[in-house]
């Protein structure tokens, strides 16, 4: 069993602290717009400040991989979810002030994200150095563990926000105490080559390609979350809406899981190409099957064409970054997801207003093909 030689590799332990530190992740945009929305009592402003927490998200996400690689992983990992700590209790002592400042906390609580996901990814392959076979493995759980955190934390803000607005964020710090903060202490890379090796360049051409590709992964999420909204609605259901995404979570976690027995003659070539094109035939379904079916039941078939396409973009990125600058690359990879999840929302509630779910689902279609077009196009990316 592929999971069982994982297991005896990192023990139990690490993979429940790792699951749970990705948590505050998770749930930190609809934490913060819980928070100040109940502040304002404003959904725009509190819309506006949970999406610049997003965009910051995406954008100092880099610069945390580009210091982890020169200073350290381990040293980083626990400064960054320090940091978070501190952009935590400031937004939670904003909350009681004016606009400008919860404005600025918002953001600052996204520049400051610690990045358990792509440094985890980096830490797998200093595991597995001596293992190549277990690799693919432990991406597929990653893919997994990532999808499940989605469902979990944004159902884990829902209930904690009915018994006060303050719970959800007050939640996510105490659990960047004592999970995201003992986890970065885990993280392999304690002394990297990164500061002796800053030299050797990041392949950007292909790195470029792979962050578009993950950023059309994003709009197809941004577009299916609107989508979901837009049908719970119509339903006069609106709780409906985070059942709906769960139900594209757990297919996709399933999926990512089924991913570890993949045959290793199949290439990262072919099956770049090969998951782009499922994506896309997955919305395709997606689009033309609610014009006949509900919703729900044409969701499960779309979401297990997700972890796959993601999945295989990590395995690229890590094949072609040199091993000093893995975790920037990994970081520069994972922040095309908020940024397409953040544009693919705008344009999807856009289209909404006028065309309903099936114009949140057009967007999902034009990333998915986007997506497919880029993989056919440009082929696997390869290192320098």
């Amino acid at each position: 069993m592929p999971y069982r030689a994982l297991l005896r590799t990192a023990g139990v332990g690490f993979f429940l602290l790792g699951f749970l530190a990705r948590l505050p992740y998770a749930s930190s945009a609809l934490s913060t717009l819980v928070l100040l929305q109940a502040s304002t009592h404003s959904y725009a402003f509190a819309g506006l400040a949970s999406a610049g927490q997003s965009l910051a998200t995406g954008a100092g996400g880099p610069v945390v991989g580009l210091l982890a690689d020169r200073h350290g992983h381990r040293r980083v990992g626990v400064l960054a979810a320090l940091a978070n700590i501190a952009a935590w209790a400031a937004l939670l002592a904003a909350s009681h002030g004016g606009r400008a400042g919860m404005l600025g906390a918002a953001v600052l609580v996204g520049l400051t994200q610690p990045q358990v996901g792509p440094l985890v990814r980096v830490h797998w392959a200093h595991l597995v150095r001596d293992r190549g076979d277990l690799l693919p493995v432990a991406l597929s759980y990653e893919a997994a563990a990532d999808e499940l955190c989605f469902v979990v934390g944004p159902a884990v803000v829902g209930v904690l926000a009915a018994l006060s607005p303050l719970a959800p964020a007050a939640t996510t710090l105490l659990l960047l105490a004592t999970t995201a903060l003992p986890f970065a202490l885990r993280l392999a890379g304690g002394d990297t080559p990164g500061a002796r090796a800053a030299g050797r360049p990041l392949p950007r051409r292909p790195l470029a390609a792979l962050f578009l590709a993950m950023a059309a992964m994003g709009a197809v999420f941004g577009g299916v979350q609107t989508t979901v909204t837009v049908y719970a609605d119509t339903l006069g259901e609106p709780g409906a809406a985070g059942l709906l995404y769960a139900e594209f979570g757990v297919g996709s976690a399933l999926a990512g899981a089924a991913c570890a027995w993949l045959p290793r003659g199949f290439s990262l070539r072919a099956r770049y190409v090969c998951f782009a094109g499922a994506l896309c035939a997955g919305m395709v379904t997606l689009f033309a099957g609610v014009r006949v079916l509900p919703l729900p039941v044409v969701v499960p078939v779309a979401s297990v064409t997700v972890a796959p396409y993601m999945i295989t973009l990590y395995a690229l990125t890590e094949r072609l970054a040199p091993p000093e600058r893995a975790a920037v690359a990994m970081t520069v990879l994972c922040a095309g997801g908020p940024l397409g999840t953040a544009a693919g929302q705008a344009l999807a509630g856009s289209l909404a207003e006028g065309q309903g779910t099936e114009g949140g689902l057009l967007v999902a279609l034009w990333a998915a093909t986007g997506a497919f077009l880029l993989a056919a196009g440009v082929g696997v990316p390869r290192r320098r």
